[in-house]
């Protein structure tokens, strides 16, 4: 069974500025609509998410809920002015991200997350883009988080990555209880497909697809020039295919948006899907859309015509 989670960058102030009430309603709709697992990580708005998410989740009980974060950027307090929209995220410029997936690095981490959120333990810690430094992800961050599991500080472990090739890695180098996939296991576009999902299937490995609208290419009914894609403006090979994809989706008397949430949930590995959302109203239509999943014979349909 395929659950929805909610991601949690917007949180972090991703994009635009949001005001606490307004992130407070995103988490608060998220939670009327029955989904109790969020994710979360110290690089969305420099640890803004992370309060945001801990603050919105404390008069909730904590058995009724899972948090995952993640690991392998420090934030360091930097005198600078000026914001931090350059990595995506309109909050101001208080700290620097600096890699880190030494055992120290690892450890600090998970002790200022939790501090930020307000919890004694997570139920998933991941290693954050460990593409950027595979050999000290795997070699150093990855058993740091095992032995964390071990003490009981954290529940499940993995990594998140838009590189299924280094999530390859990870389950077959390592014993991950989990994977994050973004944007790599989505309607538009499959590589994980052809090496991470077997391997994730033969190790027993869970996966959580995140980034299923590809940045938000496939987020409206009717794809249009200036969406993003891979956070910029999408290709427009990108956009007519997507357009050609959401045609054959109207024709089955569906959208784009509930198909793209619907896909990844149809392979047995994934466990769970996450979606961010800008405001209260876009959780509650994303949960609809997963409550009411698309008719079984759009996808050989897709396929037939090259789609899939």
């Amino acid at each position: 069974m395929t659950v929805l989670g909610l991601g949690c960058a917007q949180l972090g102030n991703l994009w635009r500025e949001r005001s606490d009430a307004q992130a407070r309603a995103i988490v608060d709709a998220a939670w009327e609509c029955g989904i109790r697992s969020f994710d979360t990580a110290p690089h969305y708005g420099l640890g803004l998410s992370e309060r945001r998410l801990g603050a919105a989740l404390a008069h909730r009980p904590r058995a009724g809920f899972t948090v995952s974060t993640k690991v392998g950027r420090l934030l360091e307090p930097v005198d600078g002015a000026g914001d931090d929209l350059a990595d995506g995220f309109a909050v101001p410029r208080t700290h620097r991200r600096a890699w880190d997936f030494s055992r120290d690095g690892v450890r600090r981490s998970l002790e200022a997350s939790l501090d930020r959120l307000g919890l004694d333990r997570v139920d998933v810690a991941l290693l954050h883009d460990p593409e950027f430094q595979p050999e000290a992800a795997l070699r150093h961050g990855f058993p740091a988080l095992a032995q964390l599991r071990a003490e009981g500080v954290v529940g499940a472990i993995g990594a998140g990555s838009k590189d299924a090739g280094v999530l390859t890695r990870l389950v077959t180098e390592c014993a991950p209880d989990v994977v994050m996939v973004a944007g790599r296991y989505t309607l538009l576009e499959q590589p994980a497909a052809s090496a991470l999902l077997p391997a994730c299937a033969a190790a027993g490995v869970a996966v959580i697809a995140a980034g299923v609208f590809n940045s938000g290419l496939l987020a409206e009914d009717v794809p249009r020039a200036g969406l993003h894609y891979e956070y910029g403006d999408a290709p427009a090979a990108l956009v007519e295919r997507a357009s050609a994809i959401a045609a054959v989706c109207a024709s089955f008397g569906t959208t784009l948006p509930a198909a793209a949430i619907a896909f990844p949930g149809r392979d047995p590995c994934v466990t769970a899907v996450v979606l961010g959302a800008d405001d209260a109203d876009q959780v509650r239509r994303n949960a609809a859309l997963f409550a009411a999943p698309p008719p079984a014979a759009l996808w050989p349909a897709l396929r037939s015509r090259g789609l899939l």
